[in-house]
């Protein structure tokens, strides 16, 4: 089975633009998959993500969502994909379940119908399912304007859902939720993953949400600094530690420098040392003949690994 989404040699120029804003991109999603953009701000994610949501133009390259071509098949994209954009889009002169009933029927789902009551069963039950998932079935015949941002990012949710997508596109999908609302939307999107093999492209700073995805991609000035799976990135990039404390400091920063052991004092008086590409712990503590009193193991985290990529980029 051909990938879900198909990138090749994309780039971006804007008119009045120095450098490519996506300088000569190329990467692949697989059906089912749960794929990750990630870069600091500028980077060029928001202008990826805009040109595989077909509101954007790309300058050069070529892009496949679900078998059709963004540019010159963009209305079939559009009814394969769902989005969830970073700024809000909805109709402040509409009800929250008339936001949606308009999305449906643009999508195609129902034919036009003027009232809630008209709509069909299956309609009901999806838009009640979805709002109590996200915590806000009792307002979900409110106007918009009387939402909290909060909500309005929930109902926007809601709205992406609703069609069943193929490829999930959720720009800084949680900015605004609550911890709970979270953590309710993610298991959410599991249950979708699972139980209908839709395709999840997250852009996030929450990088813990990230965390679980099948593969990375770094950005930074218009490229890709890092391709691959979370464990693999950690791992090529591990800086794995150990911190001990002593009552015999200087001892113990004598035993190490005549045992060639890497290492460096910190500003509170502890010591960090550095464990090599196998991690082992038990190794390292077996060579040190000087009594200690604390020992700390520090292992690489997906925000080290993150850092450690954008910043070697610079």
């Amino acid at each position: 089975m051909p990938p879900i989404i198909q990138v090749e040699n994309l780039v971006k120029r804007y008119k009045k633009g120095d450098v490519n804003a996506v300088d000569n991109i190329s990467f692949s999603v697989e059906q089912g998959e749960f794929f990750s953009l990630l870069g600091p701000n500028g980077a060029g994610k928001t202008t990826t993500i805009s040109i595989l949501t077909t509101t954007l133009l790309p300058t050069q390259g070529n892009v496949i969502i679900s078998g059709h071509d963004v540019v010159k098949e963009s209305s079939a994209v559009r009814r394969k994909v769902g989005i969830i954009f970073q700024n809000p889009s909805l109709d402040m002169n509409l009800t929250a379940e008339e936001n949606v009933r308009l999305h449906a029927i643009m999508y195609g789902l129902y034919g036009f119908r003027p009232s809630y009551a008209l709509m069909p069963k299956a309609y009901k039950e999806k838009i009640h399912a979805l709002a109590e998932i996200l915590g806000i079935e009792a307002d979900i015949f409110k106007p918009i304007k009387t939402f909290s941002g909060g909500m309005k990012r929930k109902l926007e949710i809601i709205r992406s859902l609703i069609h069943d997508p193929k490829v999930l596109f959720l720009d800084e999908p949680t900015t605004g939720l609550d911890p709970a609302s979270r953590r309710n939307l993610w298991d959410y999107l599991r249950h979708v993953r699972q139980e209908q093999d839709t395709t999840i492209f997250l852009t996030t700073h929450y990088l813990e949400e990230a965390e679980q995805a099948d593969h990375l991609c770094i950005m930074n000035k218009g490229k890709i600094s890092s391709y691959g799976a979370p464990k693999e990135l950690k791992r090529q990039f591990a800086q794995n530690y150990v911190v001990v404390e002593t009552d015999d400091l200087n001892v113990l920063l004598n035993e190490l420098i005549d045992k060639q052991v890497k290492h460096q004092k910190t500003v509170d008086n502890v010591v960090r040392i550095e464990l090599d590409k196998t991690g082992n712990v038990h190794q390292l503590l077996k060579r040190i003949d000087t009594p200690l009193t604390s020992v700390e193991i520090h292992n690489q985290t997906l925000e080290d690994t993150y850092l450690a990529i954008v910043e070697g980029a610079e």
